[in-house]
């Protein structure tokens, strides 16, 4: 029966859960449609959907299993301009602008996963510092691969090259990543709504896996990898697992990040950006997924929100201030308490009995 009641409570929150995404992202696509948010917020909608992505995904390594990693960007980046050059090849022969994308993020995904195997395998064989070195040294490497990666593309099909330039197209070809250049003449056809299937597709993934089996042996590994070796749970699977699924995630966020700029280089997938995101996860809660979301979605906002309230010359300093405070609120007493009172409240609300009608 308590089995029972667990997983009818459960089932309940993840439906609660999906319901607020739902309504907020009716509430944001209204606005935006009726002109009640700005331009520049309307153009953040994007990318804080991606940083959503980034940010639950990166939680599921972070908090779920436990292992610091400060290469998710590198991942993100394999997602990019993977999703590049598939939309570029079926730009003619997928003529409908999501359908290419929706098979631009599969195929991404898929790019990403093998890249986390790769990593995986002989990384999460470390533990703490070691693992969070190395996993920022990949980060770095595959933006130095991607600075001196050529793709172009003629009637003869794909062309490539490393270092520089060995090839030469056909007349009508195109160069689609030009080195260090980068990406130019991007299709931009990622929309806020094609963010919002994203992001439910993330929870979808990560939320059934966190309440299933496999979820419960990744935080056992978290916990106690010793004990969960004495009882028989694969630490080296579910941790490759684990980060392999994160991975693949952070791929196809890539893609949908991409195809919302008309140029897009190597750079941009930097250790800035991996830091930017663990400290989402961190400010928002090591294995709360919902913190994740609301501290992806506020920080993004944050800087052009102080930028509207004549902040512009101040407006990092107190952005700064701001995620300090945030910081030393989420690790206080303060928070705990505020959360203890919530419980207890609907705690006392639930065992109020409902008055006999005479």
């Amino acid at each position: 029966m308590k089995q029972v009641k667990t997983l009818v409570k459960t089932r309940r929150d993840s439906v609660i859960a999906f319901g607020i995404v739902i309504v907020a992202y009716i509430v944001l696509q209204t606005m935006n449609m009726t002109g009640g948010i700005s331009n520049t917020i309307s153009g953040l909608l994007v990318p804080i959907c991606a940083y959503i992505v980034m940010a639950v995904s990166l939680n599921l390594t972070v908090g779920i299993l436990g292992e610091l990693s400060l290469g998710h960007a590198g991942f993100m980046s394999v997602g990019a301009f993977t999703g590049i050059v598939v939309t570029t090849v079926l730009a003619q022969s997928v003529p409908f602008p999501m359908l290419r994308l929706a098979i631009a993020m599969v195929v991404a995904a898929f790019a990403a996963a093998i890249v986390g195997v790769i990593v995986g395998v002989p990384v999460l064989r470390l533990k703490g510092d070691y693992l969070a070195i190395v996993t920022l040294a990949f980060g770095e490497i595959i933006k130095n691969i991607i600075n001196v990666l050529y793709i172009g593309m003629d009637d003869h099909g794909l062309h490539f090259s490393l270092v520089k330039q060995t090839f030469t197209l056909n007349e009508g070809g195109s160069m689609i990543i030009n080195g260090p250049i980068g990406v130019s003449g991007i299709d931009k056809i990622s929309t806020f709504t094609a963010g919002f299937v994203l992001i439910l597709v993330t929870l979808f993934v990560v939320l059934n896996l966190i309440n299933s089996r496999h979820g419960r042996a990744v935080m056992a590994v978290r916990d106690n990898n010793i004990a969960a070796d004495s009882i028989g749970i694969s630490t080296t699977r579910y941790k490759l697992m684990a980060f392999v699924i994160s991975a693949a995630l952070a791929g196809m966020a890539g893609t949908l990040y991409a195809m919302n700029y008309s140029t897009i280089t190597a750079a941009k997938f930097d250790f800035n950006l991996s830091i930017l995101v663990l400290v989402f996860v961190v400010l928002g809660g090591l294995g709360n997924i919902w913190g994740s979301i609301i501290a992806a979605a506020l920080l993004t906002v944050l800087p052009e929100l102080l930028r509207a309230l004549n902040f512009n010359d101040y407006r990092m300093l107190v952005y700064a201030i701001l995620l300090i405070a945030l910081m030393l609120f989420n690790n206080s007493g303060a928070k705990q308490k505020l959360l203890d009172r919530i419980a207890l409240r609907k705690e006392r609300k639930g065992k109020k009995q409902p008055k006999e009608v005479a």
